[in-house]
């Protein structure tokens, strides 16, 4: 991979940065995007795997701004190879008291913003004929949830939109797959079971397992270390003919 420029979006913490890191450590040049210029995480990649990082702060919120940052970027890189829409928001509210612009939010940077950054990675990917395409699904692109019909909606869509773009790639040296990763321990997770542990004043750890234990039949939290390994995996030559996938990596999730 080493030559090769990988653009992951939200990439300054959790599986976004974890992807960064498992990209960087096969080689390849990152692009380390989130809405404020990741400098620091920039540097620290740039160190401790010794590749080219470039810290990209465009909001993905905005067409016009994501024209211009990947302008930006086609001219220092020549191309993304690699692209990994990570980058999300989320808001948790019943449908009739979710507010509109959260919802519109949530279409732009969930759903629309991927769209924009592939059709415009896509001219160099075909030139060079080769390019690695992954969308960041979720559990909840194959089912549903209360209380979150903006994450449900967009991961939903970004399924379809996967399907998509591997059949208009197929014979084209590119491939395009989606990741649907079960609970991980971010930051949000991480603190929602502390105050629900809080809350109901028992230990940290016991409201954990019971806490996956409604979800994933495995009782852990999925390694984002291996969902970042998945991605590597997807862009080496063994996954050549793996495209329009959409792979769970779930603990059993979606089969239980």
């Amino acid at each position: 991979m080493k030559g090769k420029w990988a653009l992951v979006t939200g990439a300054t913490s959790g599986l976004g940065y974890a992807v960064a890191e498992g990209l960087a450590g096969a080689g390849a040049n990152i692009v380390l995007h989130d809405l404020a210029a990741p400098k620091q995480a920039a540097d620290d990649l740039r160190a401790r795997f010794r590749v080219e990082v470039i810290a990209a702060g465009v909001d993905l919120s905005r067409r016009k701004a994501i024209e211009a940052g990947m302008a930006d970027l086609l001219k220092r890189c020549g191309g993304i190879d690699i692209l990994v829409n990570n980058a999300v928001v989320r808001h948790f509210a019943a449908i009739e008291q979710f507010p509109p612009e959260r919802w519109d939010e949530a279409l732009a940077v969930n759903l629309s913003a991927p769209f924009h950054l592939i059709r415009l990675a896509l001219p160099a990917m075909r030139q060079r004929g080769w390019g690695r395409i992954i969308n960041m699904g979720s559990i909840y692109s194959s089912r549903a949830v209360e209380d979150r019909i903006d994450y449900v909606t967009t991961k939903t869509a970004i399924a379809g939109m996967t399907r998509a773009v591997a059949i208009e790639t197929a014979r084209s040296g590119i491939t395009c797959n989606m990741l649907c990763p079960g609970t991980l321990p971010t930051p949000a997770i991480v603190n929602k079971i502390a105050g629900m542990a809080e809350t109901s004043g028992r230990p940290v750890a016991e409201v954990t397992r019971d806490y996956l234990g409604e979800r994933q039949p495995t009782h852990r939290f999925i390694d984002m270390g291996a969902v970042a390994a998945m991605v590597v995996f997807l862009c080496g030559p063994a996954a050549n003919d793996i495209t329009g996938a959409s792979l769970p990596i779930d603990g059993g999730w979606s089969v239980a």
